[in-house]
């Protein structure tokens, strides 16, 4: 089995350093997305809850296509939120998110290195 990783060359965290890791991995059928919060080019994007949330999953998608993986093939979401009361609203995107796909889930409240209000991450997993 080989592993072939996406993104090795390293993204761009905060204030323009080099993240040391890559943006997913597939080994056997499986693609690990690395947490992805509301950053566009090393940016964190200003909004609430919603617009946060729309970001953080859209940047997985795009990490998800470019591996060839759609959203029918998430089995597993784990989710941070910076407030609980973000919860609802967090929910309400995710069902937007995956429709009738929906995987299953992990959701906590905790502090982010970056600043901003919810990271998310992805598994993946096709048979073929």
């Amino acid at each position: 089995m080989s592993i072939q990783r996406y993104g090795t060359e390293g993204g761009i965290g905060t204030g323009g350093q080099k993240l040391p890791f890559a943006r997913a991995t597939e080994a056997g059928g499986w693609l690990f997305v690395s947490g992805q919060t509301p950053m566009r080019d090393g940016e964190v994007v200003e909004g609430g809850i919603v617009e946060q949330t729309r970001l953080a999953f859209d940047n997985c998608l795009a990490i998800m296509h470019e591996a060839g993986y759609g959203v029918e093939d998430v089995v597993h979401v784990t989710a941070v939120l910076t407030d609980a009361r973000y919860f609802a609203s967090f929910n309400k995107v995710f069902s937007e998110v995956f429709g009738g796909h929906p995987p299953a889930r992990i959701c906590s409240v905790q502090d982010l290195v970056v600043d901003c209000k919810v990271e998310v991450d992805v598994k993946c997993y096709r048979a073929d």
